[in-house]
């Protein structure tokens, strides 16, 4: 298997930023839907696995 090349400090950032932004505007989108129908509920999990998603990525 292929190493993956590692991000620079300022391109995670950036994406880090950018993920937890998108994030925040999902979540806040399933809370205005409405939090517990399933479409909010939906929103809520895709906006936190976003947020979350620079924790599995390394960088320089």
């Amino acid at each position: 298997m292929s190493e993956r090349p590692a991000l620079t400090e300022s391109r995670y950032r950036l994406i880090d930023t950018a993920s937890k932004l998108v994030g925040l505007a999902l979540v806040a989108a399933g809370l205005d839907v409405g939090g517990s129908t399933p479409a909010g509920l939906a929103l809520a999990l895709a906006g936190t696995a976003c947020a979350t998603l620079t924790v599995f990525l390394s960088y320089e």
